[in-house]
Order: structure tokens, then C-alpha cells, then sequence
């Protein structure tokens, strides 16, 4: 074992044993490296003056070497800032600006402690980080049966953990917190579990409301207290987007320093907040009990990201800070969240008309990008695809019965008829069998 791998264990083992044994195989192993080229790069960088020749970049007339073709495109910005390599864990100015943002939006993180974030390749970049350092073959993976077919590929084919799934919502159409405890109590022998929560939810744009958010950190605290340790993720990828009442804070503020055998791993991102999503700008963030904690594990993420991607783009970093320092950014963020909700509130007006009652229910949906149909009498795939060839429109099918449509990415104008259309499709298939 690496001196710096054991020096980062016995740290983890001394501030909080429980998020030791929570470390998969690779977790436990992985390091960054504080000796080598990044190590002497940086040493040089601060005292040689003459000639540096650490560097793995091409320099001229003092700074990095472009092609004006490029620049001519990005001349807004310093080639400093878009050329070099961003270091492992991002650019610093933007970890402490999104920093600061997650406090600001999430106030019940002002009293908790938590770690830098840590930038990402987005968001799947970061669920796999928390994949490759807290999942092991077996380890039991808690999901929603509605949730992104990516978690499959990220925690199941990815790290071999058993994906358990529970009922998104309960009868009541809320969230089903009672099978979330089930799902948890029944890894007692495993002695660990790992819970990723998705909100708004992917597929059926769902956020839980406030007393289904306490109802949840009940869930994961006593499972805490009846000795489970419980590796919480929570994929903030449409935070922000609430168009109704909900939670509107990640339940990663409640579930950080909720107990030691709880971790809270935040997931999220710029990249649909901020309506970036090429350029794959996200973030890993975790809440522990004490400082020594936090930066292990960050050694620890950082060691994964050098031994995959090396360090993030450098240039989509530098434009995510600009905007968030720039004055009009609450403006121009509050006008587009303005036309998403008008989008949503469109959607649930003409699905609670009652003229689309005979072909689909829909799931309950609050937030998001999405609404997810349930249909009464035809297959999902069949519908999918016959509206793809005849009415050149693109759905998801989920399963037998649901289909995905994301009215993220359709004009408010054009709702109707989208929807008109979807049905017109049921009608054509329901016709085509009866014959």
C-alpha cells in the first residue's frame, strides 16, 4: 500500500471509522499523488523565474501558445485561462463561487460543515466518482423504480452493486418513504447501503414536499442508529427547477452531519441549472464531520479524477465563473426558469382538462424537466415509434405503460398540439388493433 493511501486511510479511520468501512476496494487504495509530475509543476510554477520546463503545455511571447482561428472566438478571454490545465479538483475561484451559491440557495447548509466542491466532467462524471469510491460488488445500490437508466450502467455494470429498487410514490401519489426505509432496513446484513436521490426526478419531474423530506431523513437516520452506514447520494441535476410547493433546498443541507454513519454526497452541476449542458461542468461536495474528514476525501476523489480524465476542461470552467460573477446572471437565470415553469404549469393545465383522460393518468409532477404518462391501452415502445414514423415525434418508452416526454425542450405555443398528437397516436393504434 501507498505511504499517502494509508496516510489518507488512518485519517478517515480516526475522524470517522464508519466512512472507512463505507470506502469500496478502489476507495480505500486510491490516492493523489503529492509527489511526481503535477507536484513539481506546481512547486516550479512558484519559483522558477527563469525557465520552467515542467509544464506539459507549448508556451510563446509568455503564454500559451494558440491558434488565432480560436482565439479570435474566445477573445473575451485571457488565453491563461482557457488554455492551461485546470487543476485536478477545478479552477478555485469557481469551486468557492459555487460554494457560495450552494449556500445561498441552500440555507440549511449555513450551520453544517462540508467540503469544497470538487469539479467534474457533469454529472455523470461525478456519480461515477461516488461509484468508483463508496460501490463494491454486492454493495447494495437504493434507487426509485422510476429513475435514469444511467445509475444501471454507472453503479450495476460499472461496480457490480445490486440495484434495489422501491415505489417512487406511495398511494397517496407522494413519495413512498416508507418503501425507502423498507429498502434500507432490508441491508441490515450487509451492514451498508447506499441511497442516490434524485430530485426533481428523472423520469416524472417529482420533488417530494417538505414533510416528505423530513420523512426521508427519518428513514436514513434510523437506519444510521440501528447500524447501517448509509452512503446517501444525492443527484441535484435539475435543482432549482421547483415550479410548485416542494422542498426547495437539495436534502443534502439535512442529510450532512445528520450522523456518523451517515455521508451526504452532493451531485450536481451547471449544466442544466445554468442551461450549459455541452459544457460538461459539474460537482462532487461532501458534508463530514470535521475538516481532516473533508480533505481525505477529497484527496481521495482528486486521485480518481488523475487516473481517469487527468483534470476538467479549463475553458468551460472559466465561462461558468464569469457568469456567475456577472451582475445580469440572476436576471437572465429568473427569466428562463420563468419560461420552464410557464412550460410546466401549460403541461399540468391540459393533463387536468380531463380530454386526454382515456388514453393516460399522468404521474404526479412538480419540478423538472419532465412528465411521465402512464397508458391505459396501448405499449409504451409501440407508441414510441409510431409517433416517431408518423407524426415525426420523439418520446421515451419506459417499460410496458410509461412514456417520457420532456417538455423542457417544446415552446409553450406548441404544447398543445404536442399533446394532441401523442393522444391521435393512442386513437391510431387503438384503431389499427380493434381491426
Amino acid at each position: 500500500m501507498h505511504s499517502l493511501t494509508k496516510q489518507l486511510n488512518e485519517t478517515i479511520q480516526r475522524e470517522n471509522s464508519h466512512v472507512y468501512h463505507m470506502l469500496s476496494n478502489l476507495g480505500k487504495q486510491i490516492y493523489f499523488p503529492k509527489e511526481g509530475i503535477l507536484s513539481q509543476s506546481a512547486e516550479a510554477k512558484l519559483k522558477a523565474t527563469k525557465y520552467n520546463t515542467t509544464i506539459g503545455i507549448a508556451l510563446e511571447n509568455n503564454e500559451p501558445m494558440h491558434l488565432k482561428v480560436i482565439q479570435d472566438t474566445l477573445s473575451s478571454y485571457e488565453p491563461k485561462d482557457i488554455y492551461e490545465y485546470a487543476p485536478p479538483a477545478g479552477k478555485p475561484e469557481l469551486r468557492v463561487a459555487w460554494r457560495k451559491k450552494m449556500i445561498k440557495e441552500n440555507p440549511s447548509l449555513q450551520d453544517k460543515q462540508f467540503g469544497n466542491p470538487i469539479v467534474t466532467n457533469a454529472l455523470t462524471h461525478g456519480l461515477s466518482i461516488a461509484a468508483d469510491l463508496f460501490a463494491d460488488a454486492g454493495d447494495s445500490l437504493i434507487i426509485p423504480d422510476k429513475n435514469w437508466e444511467n445509475y444501471e450502467l454507472t453503479f450495476g455494470i460499472r461496480r457490480q452493486a445490486e440495484i434495489i429498487t422501491y415505489s417512487l410514490y406511495n398511494t397517496m401519489g407522494k413519495f413512498n418513504s416508507t418503501g425507502l426505509r423498507q429498502a434500507i432496513f432490508e441491508q441490515q446484513h450487509k451492514g451498508k447501503a447506499i441511497v442516490l436521490l434524485n430530485f426533481p426526478n428523472n423520469p416524472t419531474g417529482y420533488t417530494p414536499g417538505i414533510e416528505e423530506g423530513k420523512e426521508i431523513v427519518s428513514a436514513i437516520k434510523d437506519a444510521a442508529e440501528a447500524g447501517i452506514n448509509v452512503v446517501t447520494i444525492t443527484d441535484d441535476a435539475y435543482f432549482g427547477l421547483f415550479f410548485e410547493d416542494s422542498i426547495h433546498e437539495s436534502l443534502f443541507g439535512a442529510l450532512s452531519n445528520l450522523h456518523p454513519r451517515v455521508l451526504a454526497v452532493k451531485v450536481d452541476g451547471a449544466t442544466k441549472e445554468e442551461y450549459i449542458w455541452g459544457f460538461r461542468v459539474g460537482f462532487v461536495t461532501y458534508g463530514g464531520q470535521s475538516s481532516a474528514l473533508l480533505n481525505a476525501l477529497e484527496q481521495k476523489t482528486m486521485g480518481i479524477i488523475r487516473a481517469t480524465i487527468s483534470s476538467g476542461p479549463h475553458p468551460s470552467q472559466t465561462f461558468v465563473l464569469h457568469a456567475l460573477n456577472a451582475p445580469e446572471f440572476q436576471k437572465q437565470k429568473l427569466e428562463k426558469f420563468n419560461i420552464m415553469k410557464g412550460r410546466a404549469n401549460r403541461v399540468k393545465y391540459l393533463l387536468d382538462s380531463g380530454k386526454y383522460d382515456d388514453a393516460w393518468e399522468y404521474y404526479p409532477f412538480n419540478s423538472g424537466y419532465f412528465i411521465c404518462l402512464k397508458l391505459k391501452t396501448v405499449d409504451a415502445e409501440t407508441l414510441r415509434v409510431h409517433l416517431l414514423d408518423q407524426y415525426g415525434i420523439g418520446t421515451i418508452a419506459l417499460g410496458k405503460a410509461d412514456l417520457r416526454v420532456a417538455f423542457s425542450c417544446i415552446e409553450e405555443k406548441n404544447i398543445d398540439e404536442l399533446f394532441d398528437l401523442i393522444h391521435q397516436g393512442v386513437k391510431d393504434i387503438e384503431k389499427r388493433t380493434a381491426q
